[in-house]
């Protein structure tokens, strides 16, 4: 892909209410709504063995800590990468 000279890139927007909305924030929003729907309607217990000890737990609980981790894991990859 090549620019034209003296154009710049800007990333792609939508507009919400009037609002400049970019469509990667968008997705961001739609993918944690589909996550904490799915973890709320997942409410029964399950049986997770650590290593040695077994722990029984609500599997939302299971569910949040994942991704928890998951957007700390991505957080950290990307703030590595910005650094490059």
């Amino acid at each position: 892909m090549t620019q034209k000279a003296g154009t710049s890139h800007r990333p792609s927007t939508l507009t919400v209410k009037g609002r400049n909305v970019r469509v990667r924030t968008l997705g961001f929003v739609v993918l944690a709504a589909l996550a904490i729907w799915f973890i709320a309607a997942n409410t029964g217990s399950v049986t997770i063995r650590l290593w040695i000890p077994t722990v029984t737990i609500p599997l939302w609980g299971v569910l949040t800590v994942t991704l928890l981790v998951g957007v700390v894991l991505g957080l950290f990859i990307a703030h590595r990468r910005a650094r490059r």
